[in-house]
């Protein structure tokens, strides 16, 4: 893990923002990010072109906020092509664990470095950010993220293109309840969105060096304006994150089988049971997450038949 004391600031905030609001709620960040080499469209190709198949999700753009994940329209185009015909092809992208690239993993590091030593720390391990991963989106003109929550924190980046980041609190459950949360984590990740709690979000209006720090579980939707959009998010999990994923993971298997259980947090003694027995199956399996073939089958198994729905050949 990159521990150099000679990181320069590559994000930004105001100083009460990091103080004050991270990481309980949203706030907008400034980024050095704009133009570079790793995060221009003909290197984007060249990683669409690398990655495993089952880490790259696309489809039409044009879809709505509320979007139904059966009936989500597909863009009959292979990964690289996607990206280098982004301003015409209407497709929205997103290029998953881009952490694994060495190239990627420093850029990610470096980044989020400079944010831990903003807050006074000397390293990501010491601002408790683990488990980091990057996620690359390419998006066509007047495309739409709808809808979704996601399960860890997120510094979010615009590199190019103009969109609008809209994220909501969900802190008193009223917009999006614990069984829909397990639901979206689980099996797809869009939400219904109720047009009632639509005055209710927080909007962030954003170019190429511009971006949102989004809370673990808050959630949003995003728009693109006229123009191609790049952006990445840099993510992290810490332990009581890693902790809540595992069980709402958990529950939902449970759930499955005719066993709905009580959120996280509402009995704590089962909850360390489950913890346990959960995480000593996922450690006995997880060499075999090494092939794609067998990722399809233990999502498949785990999170029922339309888990690959990203995989023309699922």
């Amino acid at each position: 893990m990159n521990t150099s004391t000679a990181v320069a600031p590559v994000i930004t905030a105001a100083n009460e923002s990091l103080r004050r609001d991270f990481p309980l709620k949203p706030f907008a960040i400034r980024h050095k990010l704009a133009g570079h080499p790793l995060l221009m469209l003909p290197r984007i190709a060249q990683l669409a072109s690398e990655l495993p198949r089952d880490l790259i999700e696309y489809n039409s753009g044009k879809v709505a906020i509320s979007q139904d994940p059966d009936a989500i329209p597909s863009v009959d185009l292979d990964p690289v092509d996607v990206v280098r015909q982004i301003e015409t092809a209407g497709a929205w992208m997103v290029l998953k664990r881009i952490e694994n690239s060495v190239e990627y993993r420093k850029l990610l590091e470096d980044t989020l470095l400079s944010v831990a030593r903003a807050r006074g720390f000397n390293s990501l391990a010491d601002a408790g950010f683990e488990q980091l991963e990057g996620f690359l989106f390419v998006s066509s003109p007047n495309s739409t993220t709808p809808f979704h929550l996601d399960s860890e924190d997120n510094f979010f980046v615009q590199i190019h293109g103009e969109k609008f980041f809209t994220i909501y609190d969900n802190s008193d459950r009223a917009i999006v309840d614990d069984a829909e949360i397990e639901r979206s984590m689980t099996k797809h990740r869009n939400l219904k969105f109720d047009e009632r709690f639509a005055s209710r979000g927080q909007e962030f209006h954003l170019f190429g060096g511009d971006g949102c720090y989004v809370p673990y579980q808050w959630p949003h939707w995003v728009r693109t304006a006229d123009s191609h959009s790049i952006s990445m998010a840099i993510t992290w999990k810490t332990r009581d994150v890693r902790r809540l994923n595992d069980l709402h993971f958990f529950n939902s298997m449970l759930r499955g089988i005719g066993l709905p259980q009580k959120p996280p947090g509402k009995q704590p003694a089962l909850d360390t049971l489950k913890l346990a027995f959960y995480r000593t199956v996922t450690t006995a399996i997880k060499p075999l997450r090494a092939s794609m073939g067998m990722r399809k089958v233990l999502r498949r198994i785990a999170l029922g038949k339309k888990a690959n729905y990203y995989l023309k050949d699922a």
